[in-house]
């Protein structure tokens, strides 16, 4: 199988994330089944259902998990150095509105835009690799073609 490449942070957050989905989620729901079956006619019991759907949930996403998990490569950005690559973070001035971004390049599974986490695989992840300070990039978007400036490169 392929080695997904992950942060220090986006290894521990997966981790903490399974030991609580372990730890307190399956006992919790475990309880909540064993109460429902104590409420009488399984077939209409609406309780019973959605505790196990939730169960089912539960057990898909620690599977998941545990995959995940035991595929990651850890990368410390704090060894690297040089271009844009993986674990880079990333300050960028659009080119037509002036804003800055900053964004750190992750793997998927710790990838979030709103907290300024990139998806290694995204178009403009992809884009920026290789990339050096100074460099303009173009990015077909969803939103229609972007152009940025890259104006700092910083591994933390």
């Amino acid at each position: 199988m392929e080695k997904l490449p992950m942060t220090r942070a986006g290894f521990a957050a997966l981790e903490v994330e399974l030991k609580h989905l372990k730890s307190v989620e399956r006992p919790a729901i475990i309880q909540a089944i064993a109460e429902a079956r104590e409420l009488g006619d399984l077939s209409e019991n609406a309780e019973y259902h959605s505790a196990r759907e939730k169960q089912s949930f539960i057990e898909g996403r620690i599977k998941e998990l545990e995959g995940v998990i035991s595929l990651a490569e850890v990368i410390d950005p704090k060894s690297l150095k040089g271009a844009i690559k993986f674990g880079a973070t990333v300050t960028l001035v659009d080119e037509d509105t002036d804003e800055e971004k900053v964004w750190q390049i992750v793997g998927e599974y710790e990838a979030n835009i709103e907290k300024g986490l990139l998806n290694i695989k995204s178009p403009i992840a992809r884009a920026l690799i290789g990339k050096e300070e100074g460099d303009s990039v173009e990015v077909r978007t969803p939103g229609g073609e972007r152009s940025y400036e890259v104006l700092k490169i910083e591994f933390i």
